[in-house]
């Protein structure tokens, strides 16, 4: 695995990353462009909060744990400036999207934002001690756990006491957010969050006939027959199974690690496209018509959660169809996602493996996903201790 270990540093080293810092600053303003198109050019100058915290994970992570590129601390800096003078609402919750300037343009609807402002300020943190970043990396946390059982708030479009349902990707990202967060919040709120986090993740969630991870479900846990409620995110249950592996790890639970593995795998040969490779967005659990219309796209953060998903569990406990798997995702992936003359990777593909769109980055794709997967791929498969198992 050797060769593996290279090829993921060496993109994202001289693939990815030189892209995002040649092409997402904004010198004028502050904050990053997201919206670049193939060869790097912008074609829209919004700024999505959520992109903007990513990014700045993203930048400040790198600088911390593979080499200290001033670049990259720079541009984290100017990325947290321009999210604390113009980013926030008069209750401290995060807009969803600003236009160049940093004029909001949408409201703080979506918890997400939140999310990624704390982890972005948190990992920045880390490299510069700054207070100010450590304390609304804070406080922001605490308000994303005021807000969970609710997280639209007077944003959400349902009406009230009718089918009530609740998502699987709040508890998700929190079983992440929090350990990005324990330099920050202390061990004990971590270790009592993940507690939780577990439950709901690997028994609210959970359907036992199938084996799979539900996208909503009732407040109590119950199938809803509906469209939300039939709704199976093969990538969502990768990649959040690779976040209980960690959690597995941190508590030396190896029945949770062998259910992670197990529901990965089963999620894996799901979502697979036997006929066309690659793993399709969504499914319907009763095998019903989905109201996405994009149901059978193949999207680039999906196949780069399975990637880490997969050297994690090989990592973690040595299952051979671990290995296997990884090795099939890594041939499709480089094939049809990486973009060698232009750097960076296409976002969406068609249901045949063909790009629908030129776009390296857009309102939902950011500096996030392809360099933390290659990140994680070749950190874990190059640990000490773990290459006697990868070899």
């Amino acid at each position: 695995m050797e060769a593996f270990v290279e090829k993921y540093k060496r993109e994202l080293l001289e693939n990815v990353m030189p892209f995002w810092v040649k092409h997402s600053n904004d010198e004028k303003y502050g904050g990053f462009f997201t919206c670049l198109d193939r060869d790097g050019s912008v074609f829209d100058t919004d700024k999505f909060m959520w992109l903007q915290g990513r990014q700045i994970w993203t930048m400040s992570a790198l600088y911390n744990e593979v080499e200290q590129n001033i670049v990259w601390k720079d541009m984290a800096i100017q990325g947290a400036r321009f999210i604390l003078d113009h980013g926030r609402d008069e209750r401290g919750d995060w807009y969803f999207s600003l236009d160049r300037s940093g004029c909001a343009l949408v409201q703080p609807y979506n918890i997400f934002s939140d999310c990624f402002a704390s982890m972005g300020l948190a990992s920045l943190y880390k490299i510069t001690g700054t207070d100010e970043y450590g304390q609304i990396a804070h406080d922001t946390f605490k308000r994303i756990l005021e807000r969970q059982d609710n997280p639209k708030g007077k944003y959400d479009k349902g009406y009230p006491d009718t089918r009530s349902l609740k998502g699987f990707a709040l508890p998700m990202i929190l079983s992440n957010l929090s350990l990005e967060l324990e330099h920050i919040v202390g061990s004990k709120i971590v270790d009592e969050l993940i507690d939780k986090v577990i439950h709901e993740v690997m028994n609210v969630f959970y359907q036992e006939e199938s084996g799979l991870i539900m996208e909503n479900v009732h407040l109590d846990g119950s199938f809803s027959d509906s469209f939300e409620g039939r709704l199976v995110n093969p990538g969502h249950i990768i990649e959040a199974m690779w976040f209980m592996m960690d959690l597995a790890e941190r508590k030396r639970d190896p029945l949770l690690m062998q259910r992670c593995v197990d529901i990965a795998l089963r999620a894996l040969e799901y979502g697979w496209d036997e006929e066309h490779g690659g793993i399709v967005y969504f499914k319907d659990i009763l095998n019903k018509p989905l109201q996405q219309l994009e149901w059978d796209q193949k999207l680039w953060w999906v196949h780069l959660e399975a990637l880490v998903c997969m050297a994690k569990g090989y990592a973690y406990t040595g299952n051979l169809k671990c290995k296997e798997w990884f090795e099939r995702l890594d041939q499709y992936s480089f094939d049809k996602f990486s973009d060698p003359q232009y750097g960076e990777w296409y976002g969406y593909l068609n249901r045949q493996g063909e790009p629908l769109l030129s776009l390296k980055g857009g309102k939902w794709k950011g500096c996030f996903h392809v360099p933390r997967a290659l990140f994680k791929v070749y950190t874990t498969l190059e640990k000490i201790g773990v290459k006697s198992v990868l070899s």
